[in-house]
């Protein structure tokens, strides 16, 4: 990434600290808003995740940036033996835990609070690992993916959801109004945190995607790089394996 985007500019908190404390004061309303801001479309996305990492068949998951966890929930269709959510908001995973519970998967999924950095597993645990709008807030990407390559077994799957920009007239020109505009103004409307959504627009725009992003991954270990456009462009689903 050209630039270290951190959510709270006249803070002296590291980025990881920042985010952790952005999400845990948007953790209340965090689904609501967010079905709203992306008008239900990422829902689609997190099923053609589901999908891909499904081809596997994997019994043992890692969901990195869970939040509040629609994607290790969505996952459990799949059947895995195991579904880990590990997230640094313990405000997100407090929201997760109870969706979880509702829906009689407390055997299934376990919500960890955990640093992608820093992932509290053996080496090659995992079949499968995703993260959905997760690694643009990492603090140190190399780092995290190294540390996700490490404990994904040989041969597993690694999945990801991320934003990203569309390159074609007019959807470049429309999504760069939407999140410039639309994005921080609904934030500022409806989030305690004035802040929050003006940070996730900016850190959108400025990360690395499509072919960058999956050099950035066979960069740091990961093979078969490749990426999958959504909706016109405005995020990708990225695939690789160890």
């Amino acid at each position: 990434m050209s630039k270290i985007v951190k959510p709270y500019k006249d803070s002296d908190l590291g980025k990881k600290e920042q985010v952790a404390k952005m999400f845990d004061n948007i953790s209340e309303n965090y689904d609501g808003l967010n079905r709203v801001i992306s008008l239900g479309i990422d829902v689609s996305w997190r099923k053609k995740v589901v999908k891909l990492v499904g081809e596997n068949n994997p019994k043992q998951i890692l969901d990195i940036a869970t939040g509040t966890g629609d994607l290790a929930l969505m996952m459990s269709e799949l059947k895995p033996d195991r579904i880990v959510g590990l997230d640094i908001s313990e405000g997100m995973l407090n929201v997760g835990k109870q969706k979880v519970a509702k829906a009689n998967l407390s055997d299934t999924i376990e919500m960890v609070v955990g640093d992608s950095e820093n992932i509290p597993f053996e080496d090659n645990t995992f079949d499968a690992i995703t993260v959905s709008f997760g690694v643009r807030n990492f603090e140190n990407l190399d780092k995290g993916l190294t540390e996700i390559l490490r404990v994904l077994k040989p041969g597993g799957k690694f999945v990801v959801l991320e934003t990203s920009n569309p390159t074609k007239f007019p959807f470049k020109q429309g999504y760069k109004l939407y999140t410039n505009l639309f994005l921080p103004i609904v934030g500022k409307l409806f989030s305690k945190d004035k802040v929050a959504y003006s940070y996730l627009s900016e850190s959108a725009n400025s990360f690395p995607f499509g072919k960058a992003f999956n050099n950035i991954l066979e960069k740091n270990g990961f093979k078969n790089a490749k990426d999958l456009p959504v909706t016109f462009g405005v995020a990708s689903i990225y695939t690789a394996s160890k």
